[in-house]
């Protein structure tokens, strides 16, 4: 999800909440693929297109298809550690969304 999210980043995530487009979301992908963190495009009949950050690295709807709803996990509702810094090197502030 290189530019979004890095190797060991801690995501807080839930389960219960509503997914909506351009959200991040966990997902079981499949075959024998690892539960993953995509973004959620658009929404299809078949479930949802999801697609990843970094154009280079891992799969996604374009290679497999629309994700079955019940595939997905729980959406990213924030990103924990580290915390990113602003231009002042202060912890930005959490944005609402």
């Amino acid at each position: 999800m290189l530019p979004t999210l890095r190797d060991g980043d801690l995501l807080l995530v839930r389960a219960a909440r509503t997914a909506r487009p351009d959200n991040l979301v966990v997902v079981d992908l499949p075959g024998d693929r690892p539960r993953s963190v995509k973004r959620l495009i658009r929404r299809e009949p078949e479930g949802w297109w999801v697609e990843r950050d970094n154009p280079h690295e891992g799969v996604d709807s374009w290679a497999l298809g629309a994700v079955p709803t019940d595939d997905l996990q729980a959406v990213v509702v924030a990103r924990l550690w580290p915390p990113r810094l602003s231009t002042q090197g202060r912890p930005r502030r959490r944005q609402s969304s």
